[in-house]
């Protein structure tokens, strides 16, 4: 109705999850490769938790695009599944087959096809949406599918999506074994009121707006404090607006639209527990996970390339490992040299200089080399850049660090990178020493040509 009025092409507030229309603010874009990285890392039982509305489906539908190919992925929407009917859910998927007779042999036919699909060198993530609702015996059903493994690796990833009432069912003593077998843990938070401010603004050009900012300063607070931070509020609230305006002849959102909205939406106040912010903090675990994928997606399919010799074993819980593991190191091949920011005396080079510089480096480095990724936060956070720096430069050697930008989901974002390494083993030698050297820092290694 409104969408000439504004020059779309389409409605920007569909609340049903459409992946082109996926923000990568808030850490969500960090988020989703964090869970590509602790998907396939064959490390248990993967939870990612949310409020009702907090972008959990949107979340789930861009992991299904974005696993790597070699990745089989099984959707189960349905939470109210017994125990015989998911294992029929996924063996259907899996096009396994599907026997008449007792769940044991089903479950013996479904491992059988597991075995099969990893000898071909690929993975089955199977996404479970609305697990909070799930019947705790169906649950337990899924504790026995993450211990299906060879004599190496997991035959079955699974991934729990839920709101929080599933950590609280997790926290009971009878789910006590399925919670020890969650290495992963993610919670969505709400939308803080300057990442609304933005997340707006996204949605309109995503939808083919061209205009100025349309929402007011008012406004986006108004939107904020009715919302409470949650995406599909936003996105009701918002689609309510515009239709306010357009009603009105208006090309602005301002206050009066926003209340109309608020009016007709009626919502109701969620749980205290959902107003959390979660800021931006360098060189923690999060930092490990920024754009691993890239390197992942590449080596893993290797990795896995010789099948070992199948022997299906019952795994027992194991303690939850760090994120981000460091890669076996082997004798250190002759790094090429790195010659140090060409400056001007003393003086130190501009974070814009030495993003220049990098530049000129990765247009004369081959794309066979490595380097250690050190950092990857937004454009925005510039002074947590240079902290960083400063900060890096007392254990590291100044002359190897570099930094580039890129984008991610059509958002700014700054890298900061070390060394320059012909091999995966030699970048691999000097990983545990940097390691070592910063408690702080998690580091990891990439390949040259991901900077392409």
């Amino acid at each position: 109705m409104y969408l000439d009025h504004f020059g779309l092409r389409e409605a920007p507030f569909r609340i049903t999850p459409h992946t082109e229309f996926f923000f990568s603010g808030a850490n969500r874009g960090a988020t989703l490769e964090a869970l590509i990285y602790a998907i396939t890392q064959d490390e248990g039982i993967v939870k990612v938790s949310g409020e009702v509305g907090s972008g959990k489906t949107m979340l789930c539908r861009m992991l299904l695009e974005k696993l790597p190919k070699n990745v089989e992925t099984v959707y189960l929407a349905n939470p109210s599944l017994s125990r015989d009917e998911i294992l029929h859910a996924i063996a259907d998927e899996l096009s396994a087959p599907l026997p008449e007779g007792r769940s044991h042999q089903l479950q013996r036919l479904l491992q059988d096809k597991l075995l099969e699909i990893y000898t071909a060198n690929r993975l089955v993530v199977v996404m479970i949406d609305e697990a909070h609702a799930m019947p705790a015996e169906t649950l337990e059903e899924i504790r026995l599918l993450s211990n299906l493994e060879s004599n190496r690796h997991k035959l079955l990833h699974i991934v729990l999506f839920g709101q929080p009432e599933l950590d609280e069912h997790l926290s009971a003593m009878n789910m006590r074994q399925l919670k020890e077998r969650v290495t992963h843990n993610f919670a969505l938070e709400p939308l803080l009121r300057n990442d609304i401010g933005s997340y707006l603004m996204f949605r309109m050009r995503a939808a083919g707006y061209h205009g100025p900012d349309l929402f007011t300063t008012h406004a986006i607070q108004l939107i904020s404090k009715a919302s409470e931070g949650l995406t599909r509020r936003v996105n009701i609230l918002a689609d309510k607006a515009l239709l306010a305006a357009f009603s009105e002849n208006k090309h602005q959102i301002d206050t009066r639209q926003v209340k109309a909205a608020i009016r007709d939406a009626q919502f109701s106040t969620m749980r205290n527990s959902i107003a959390k912010p979660v800021k931006w903090v360098a060189a923690t675990a999060i930092v490990a996970l920024i754009a691993v994928v890239a390197y992942l997606a590449g080596n893993h399919a290797q990795s896995r390339a010789t099948a070992p010799n199948i022997a299906p074993t019952a795994m027992a819980p194991s303690p939850a490992p760090a994120l981000a593991k460091t890669q076996g190191a082997t004798a250190p091949e002759t790094a090429a040299p790195n010659p140090p920011p060409t400056t001007q005396g003393n003086s130190v080079p501009t974070l814009d200089e030495r993003i220049t510089e990098s530049a000129e480096w990765l247009k004369a480095t081959p794309d066979s080399h490595y380097f250690i990724q050190l950092l990857s936060t937004e454009a925005a956070n510039r002074h947590d850049v240079e902290l960083f720096l400063e900060e890096s430069s007392k254990h590291l050697d100044a002359s190897k660090i570099r930094i580039y930008r890129s984008k991610l989901s059509g958002h700014d974002r700054i890298g900061v990178i070390y060394g320059d390494y012909p091999s995966q083993e030699s970048a691999a030698a000097e990983l545990t020493a940097i390691s070592k050297a910063s408690a702080t820092s998690k580091p990891y290694i990439r390949s040259v040509n991901k900077l392409r």
